[in-house]
């Protein structure tokens, strides 16, 4: 599984960070960002449930 943050889309209320910290983490701007390029298996469930709980809806699953 790929994850990406759309720059654009995001306002930095770090939900994706609170609910996944293995995988999100917010830039020195307050922004998120992926920091890893295959989400690994055990955190599946945790990038899903940010991307459904983006309330900018800027997490994008591949």
């Amino acid at each position: 599984m790929k994850v990406t943050v759309d720059d654009d889309r995001c306002r930095g209320h770090g939900v994706c960070l609170g609910l996944c910290p293995e995988v999100f983490e917010l830039t020195d701007y307050g922004y998120a960002e992926v920091t890893v390029t295959d989400v690994p298996e055990q955190h599946e469930q945790a990038v899903r449930d940010a991307e459904q709980a983006c309330p900018e809806r800027a997490i994008t699953i591949e």
